[in-house]
């Protein structure tokens, strides 16, 4: 009995420490392979999760996020980075529908790393 009550307690433990959400998510961080740029790796990850707040009609449309200038300037000068690796519930967090799977917040760390190279 006891076995079984620490095991169950190990096997939750791990679930719960586990980084990646889906298999997908650990697929595609070992994906990111040479010089990330905006319109090869970034651009994609913006439309899908930022456009729907940061476009005309959207609640955040007044930091739109059409474009190459208006993204590589949420990093420099909005805290993008910041707020795109905060956790589910905490505030601030972009975007405000859950967090981003963590391989698409690791493209845009490497592009930021890589020098936000627009091609």
């Amino acid at each position: 009995m006891k076995k079984a009550i620490l095991y169950t307690g190990l096997l939750a433990l791990f679930f719960v420490s586990c980084d990646s959400n889906t298999y997908e998510d650990i697929s595609e961080e070992q994906n990111i392979v040479g010089t990330v740029t905006y319109t090869a790796n970034v651009k994609t990850i913006i439309d899908n999760n930022c456009l729907s707040c940061h476009a005309p009609g959207g609640v955040a449309s007044f930091r739109p996020l059409l474009t190459y200038a208006q993204v590589k300037d949420a990093v420099e000068n909005h805290d993008l980075l910041g707020r795109i690796q905060l956790q589910n519930g905490q505030q601030q967090l972009m975007p405000q529908t859950g967090r981003m799977p963590q391989a698409n917040i690791n493209v845009i760390l490497q592009w930021n790393t890589d020098g936000l190279l627009e091609n």
